[in-house]
């Protein structure tokens, strides 16, 4: 076969799979053992791992060899097809999971694999441990199949691995993303007692990793304070800012009256929606992680901070010229109307905005 024939044969199995074929492939698309050889010694294929070859065009990438490994572990079947039926399919996990992910420093002196039937490998640098995982501890990154976050951090702590190391991996994932801490603590459950806590207490194990990690209260406000959710939530906080200004004491007239009803309206149903979805997205996020129980308070907290923050004159522009001028002209004492300002916090209060006593 010719040099060129066999390319663009192998070009329609390696353009979805990061440039990669297989021996197993290859030789169904008639390219033989005889034929890759001789493409890798013209330079046109380089071998990156026994049985899997790379075109020697194709960037080189962080997680290429071990893609090369996962490509190896069923070398006849297509990346595509594989992705496709994550119940069956060979996954990452344990260091080098955990790599993948981005998160922690662990040494990964081999590829650690998942795979629900029985696989040996004769290469000292490939590990199996034959198990079924759930499909939800198995997600996609960087185009392979591996475990969740959370998963992986169980495997690590069930492989005996170093305790603050593991607290590293929680740190890390903690900073760029929301953790299932319910599925962590149901995982945990079984390894808590060899780890020398009360028998199936998976919370007072995660308790402990997260004091390992370092984690507080103000890594997790800052993650609330960057979320887009809490933006209305903030403006609402402003509003009832407004009364310790001494802004209670003054008179707002009937155009702001009107202006207060059309701005409660339009926000409220956003504003209450906004908080409902950030107390659920919380809950269901941070319950075990916050083992001090003050995920309350550090949401309050983190919105207090922020409303203190927002520019006066932002806010106020917000609401319109209209509304502007007749916060303005309250705010100096005319004004025909009797209406106090607490009344509006009292009204947002009433629309469950923010809180009486705040």
């Amino acid at each position: 076969m010719s040099i060129s024939h066999a390319l663009r044969l192998l070009a329609e199995v390696a353009s979805s799979q990061w440039g990669m074929v297989t021996t197993a492939q290859a030789a169904e698309y008639g390219v033989q053992r005889l034929d890759l050889s001789r493409l890798a010694k013209s330079g046109h294929l380089e071998r990156l791992t026994h049985g899997v070859y790379r075109y020697a065009g194709s960037p080189s990438e962080e997680f290429e060899n071990l893609r090369a490994a996962w490509l190896a572990t069923e070398p006849s079947l297509m990346a595509e097809r594989r992705l496709s039926d994550l119940a069956n399919a060979v996954v990452v996990m344990g260091a080098s999971a955990a790599s993948l992910h981005g998160v922690g420093d662990l040494p990964a002196a081999r590829y650690e694999f998942s795979s629900p039937v029985r696989r040996q490998s004769q290469r000292p640098g490939i590990s199996y441990r034959q198990r079924e995982l759930s499909p939800i501890d198995v997600t996609i990154a960087h185009g392979l199949p591996v475990t969740t976050v959370e998963r992986t951090i169980v495997d690590l702590v069930e492989a005996r691995t170093d305790l603050s190391l593991v607290a590293d991996v929680l740190r890390d994932a903690a900073r760029i993303r929301s953790l299932d801490a319910h599925r962590l603590v149901e995982l945990l459950r079984p390894l808590a007692g060899r780890n020398g806590l009360r028998k199936d207490d998976g919370e007072a194990l995660l308790d402990q990793l997260i004091v390992l990690a370092g984690l507080d209260s103000e890594t997790l406000a800052n993650q609330l304070a960057a979320s887009e959710a809490l933006a209305d939530l903030v403006a609402a906080r402003r509003l009832a800012n407004l009364t310790s200004d001494g802004f209670a004491t003054k008179t707002v007239g009937p155009q702001t009256q009107t202006a207060i009803r059309s701005l409660t309206k339009s926000i409220a149903g956003a504003v209450k929606e906004a908080i409902l979805l950030e107390q659920r997205n919380f809950d269901e996020s941070s319950t075990g992680l916050q083992s001090l129980g003050e995920a309350k308070s550090t949401l309050c907290r983190v919105v207090e901070q922020a409303s203190i923050g927002l520019p006066m004159q932002e806010l106020l522009g917000s609401f319109g010229q209209e509304w502007m001028t007749a916060l303005k002209t309250a705010a100096t004492g005319s004004g025909d109307g009797t209406l106090p300002a607490v009344e509006v916090v009292k009204a947002a209060s009433g629309l469950g905005l923010v809180s009486a006593h705040d």
